[in-house]
């Protein structure tokens, strides 16, 4: 397995800080804007992100977890049951700006589940997704991201792993993998 370092902690410190600056540029105080980081790993950037907004905009900022597991058009057909991730959405989302959060943009299929699963909460206002690294030439879904840390281009045989210090490791970095044949 052949391992290339995308974002290695200084990168990624910086790449965090500019999609937090455009946020603001964006949704300014985050009034009527919440987060909601998808699961499972969606949520450890939805909270780095939403820790420095909150110390940017001096604002208290809506923060979710939303679990996609069974609004995914592909559930039944996994070899294994799926497992459900925990949502935990304690406000109403109906008439706000949301920004939904996840770690890499794929196929585009976690984020039509969790449009599905958001409306269990309110129909939104409007709806953003932010990614730290969209990999390109694999979209299933004509879904795009309105904020990207890093455009990679990929082919199947390889998959981008997050390693974040939130999740236990050492340092924050993020690899591309080589899949050996």
């Amino acid at each position: 397995m052949q391992k290339k370092l995308i974002f290695g902690p200084d990168l990624l410190e910086i790449t965090v800080s500019r999609l937090c600056h455009q946020l603001i540029e964006v949704h300014g105080n985050f009034e009527d804007t919440v987060i909601l980081g998808l699961q499972p790993r969606g949520i450890y950037l939805a909270e780095m992100i939403h820790k420095r907004l909150e110390k940017e905009t001096t604002s208290a900022i809506d923060l979710g977890y939303l679990d996609t597991t069974f609004h995914r058009d592909d559930f039944r057909r996994r070899d294994i049951p799926a497992k459900a991730n925990s949502t935990k959405v304690d406000f109403i989302i109906e008439g706000k700006h949301v920004v939904l959060i996840d770690d890499v943009l794929y196929t585009g299929r976690s984020v039509r589940a969790a449009m599905d699963a958001m409306m269990a909460f309110g129909r939104a206002s409007s709806v953003e997704l932010l990614v730290l690294v969209d990999r390109k030439y694999t979209r299933h879904l004509p879904i795009a991201p309105d904020y990207v840390g890093q455009d990679v281009n990929t082919i199947e045989s390889q998959r981008v792993l997050v390693e974040l210090e939130a999740q236990g490791f050492k340092k924050n970095k993020i690899w591309l993998i080589n899949k050996e044949s």
